[in-house]
């Protein structure tokens, strides 16, 4: 998965990926109400508003960009409908032809962990037949248990060709409480570095691997200590935008060939409208808003790596 992934960004010459993070306050007032309308004020509303919300989305830009991450707890707030939601943005995704990379975050005990992999990546048997779950390409993973709660993800990848990005040092402004607490001398961040290079090993497409890490766009010094800890391993990173990642901080993220990371953005795409900048679009073209703003992310980060 990770070599179909390096395809594709080569292919649109896009190393980026685009969050698919619905709220109430991002989603058009209009869209909101049109369902509102047909299933009044219910679950079910919201839910239908979501997919529609990222399907338009997605038809704007599916040309320009080689992957969306629809982070799941947006979709989880809204219960069952949400969730129904969810699992239609992941199938229209990939008719699209688009990776997928659940934001999901999982992370447990073995038997635990074992679950959510095959739920959101892998497949389960039922008598004679085998089914997936929510069929994600590749998922983001929480590692705070150790081995016991990544090792089953590992598995699935290797078993079923998926992907997983495990967190390393992520975007938030508290994520150095715990992440930049020093064990024998080094920062956390940069043992846990180590642990994603060395469960990828048995895994690796080539010169990548299957196991990734998520290292955010508001930590560039640490991203580039980072990248040379993790050699083989390819980097989401989110933070870009909204959080003040830019193109210009994202250039030590990569290695030489120029790959070994995927940048993401959530809000300053999925609700581009809502910015002064592309305010001429207007609500009800929210999705043309959208395209725009990956152009001008493409061109920013373009133009940062050359």
């Amino acid at each position: 998965m990770i070599q179909k992934l390096i395809n594709q960004i080569k292919e649109k010459n896009a190393p980026i990926v685009v969050g698919l993070d619905p709220t109430m306050k991002l989603m058009p007032k209009s869209l909101v109400d049109k369902y509102i309308n047909e299933y009044g004020q219910t679950l079910e509303a919201v839910g239908e508003a979501m997919f529609d919300y990222n399907r338009q989305i997605m038809d704007a830009c599916a040309d320009l960009i080689p992957a969306v991450k629809p982070q799941i707890a947006m979709y989880e707030s809204y219960g069952i409908p949400g969730m129904i939601a969810y699992k239609k943005t992941v199938d229209y995704a990939k008719e699209l032809g688009l990776i997928v990379i659940a934001d999901i975050k999982r992370g447990d005990i073995g038997s635990t962990s074992t679950a959510y992999a095959l739920g959101h990546l892998g497949s389960v048997q039922v008598g004679d037949y085998k089914y997936q779950g929510f069929d994600a390409d590749m998922a983001t993973v929480n590692p705070y248990l150790g081995s016991d709660g990544v090792q089953p993800f590992v598995d699935v990848c290797k078993e079923e060709d998926k992907g997983i990005f495990v967190l390393c040092k992520t975007s938030n402004p508290s994520s150095g409480e715990f992440q930049d607490r020093l064990i024998d001398g080094r920062p956390l961040y940069e043992h846990m570095a180590e642990k994603i290079e060395d469960w990828g090993m048995e895994t690796r497409e080539g010169y990548y691997s299957k196991v990734g890490a998520v290292v955010g766009a508001t930590y560039p010094e640490q991203g580039a200590k980072l990248r040379k800890l993790m050699p083989h391993a390819y980097i989401l990173v989110p933070g870009y935008g909204a959080q003040g990642g830019r193109g210009k901080d994202l250039v030590h993220f990569f290695n030489e060939d120029g790959l070994g990371a995927i940048v993401n953005s959530s809000r300053g795409i999925i609700a581009a409208y809502q910015q002064e900048k592309y305010a001429s679009f207007g609500e009800a073209n929210f999705a043309g808003a959208s395209r725009a703003a990956v152009e001008d992310m493409l061109e920013d980060i373009r133009g940062a790596l050359k």
